[in-house]
């Protein structure tokens, strides 16, 4: 199931832009900021397909009977760009746990990469609700193989993947290659990729726009 963020009118229409557009994104706490606003709209999404419970509250007038989470998820971010869109979630989800997970295009002189994984921390995923967050969807691959990985340390109930952007491509990849159980939460989606799997139009490097160029 692809949740389209965007499909109606709101307010992530105008964080989207901003991260489009090269003139805003010189600016590269606003950039990071947009990102971590992405994450917290998605969360209040996914917070509704959470099982919840009745928890009494001591107000100072009485007894308040509150619908709350009946569990945390555990957030799960590729390094490096993934941070702020983590940070995000993380401000609405602030008693998850969390796991982390270096992953890269490895390239190759024929101009095919592969996706390599250094390093990964993670809770144990048995039976838990997984939210595994990458801003960019570009061919998807990034997403399926740090599944793959992340499983090994046990098969979440459910799993949700958030992006900011996204390509047709990638998310046809990720709907056949991940269980159809798993749910997207996604920003925007452009149709076209270039030779070298970036999106078009995209929004260029997320992790060099956020961080800084790298070597």
């Amino acid at each position: 199931m692809v949740h389209l963020l965007s499909k109606e009118n709101s307010i992530i229409n105008q964080f989207i832009a901003e991260l489009r557009n090269v003139e805003v994104q010189n600016d590269r706490m606003r950039f990071r900021r947009n990102l971590e606003r992405i994450g917290e709209i998605a969360a209040l999404e996914i917070s509704k397909k959470l099982p919840y419970s009745t928890k009494e509250v001591t107000t100072p007038l009485g007894i308040a009977p509150v619908m709350v989470p009946s569990e945390q998820p555990v957030i799960g971010t590729i390094l490096r760009a993934g941070l702020p869109l983590h940070q995000g979630l993380l401000n609405y989800f602030d008693h998850a746990d969390n796991a982390f997970i270096s992953a890269y295009r490895k390239h190759h002189k024929d101009g095919s990469f592969d996706i390599s994984l250094d390093y990964v921390s993670s809770p144990p995923l048995t039976d838990r609700i997984f939210i595994l967050a990458d801003p960019m969807l570009a061919t998807g691959s990034s997403i399926v193989t740090t599944y793959r990985a992340m499983i090994e340390r046990g098969k979440p109930r459910h799993t949700h993947i958030v992006a900011a952007l996204g390509s047709t491509q990638g998310i046809e990849y990720v709907k056949k290659h991940m269980p159809d159980s798993v749910e997207i939460w996604i920003g925007a989606i452009d149709e076209e990729l270039t030779a070298q799997s970036y999106i078009v139009p995209g929004l260029g490097d997320a992790g060099d726009l956020a961080f800084g160029e790298k070597e």
